[in-house]
């Protein structure tokens, strides 16, 4: 007459930040910077706090200007606890960039052919 009930662990919510690429000069890790405000707990005037995060960026989508969202994962490496889940919103020297790799490689190919 006891039942037994199986219950699924289930992950808990990690957490999701914001924030915009400063740098992309590792190989497979991108550099955020999260600003956030928070008001001074004695005087209650809003104070601008930013701090840089490491995420893992597998494809290298990724430009230096872009907003993108990161979410918390297990350890990488040393300082890498982060992933890039996607891209917000692109800059716009980051859109001109793409933009001339694809003009310089769609010149490239007719002229491969002959």
């Amino acid at each position: 007459m006891a039942e037994e009930t199986k219950t699924e662990k289930t992950a808990g919510q990690r957490k999701v930040l914001v924030g915009q690429v400063v740098s992309t000069k590792m190989a497979k890790t991108i550099v955020v910077e999260v600003n956030r405000q928070k008001a001074h707990p004695l005087y209650r005037r809003v104070v601008k706090r930013s701090k840089k995060f490491y995420a893992h960026d597998e494809e290298q989508t990724a430009r230096t200007g872009d907003f993108v969202r990161i979410e918390e994962t297990r350890p990488l490496s040393k300082l890498k606890r982060w992933t890039l889940k996607e891209i917000v919103k692109r800059s716009a020297l980051a859109a001109a960039a793409i933009a001339a790799e694809n003009a310089a490689s769609a010149k490239g190919t007719p002229e491969q052919a002959s």
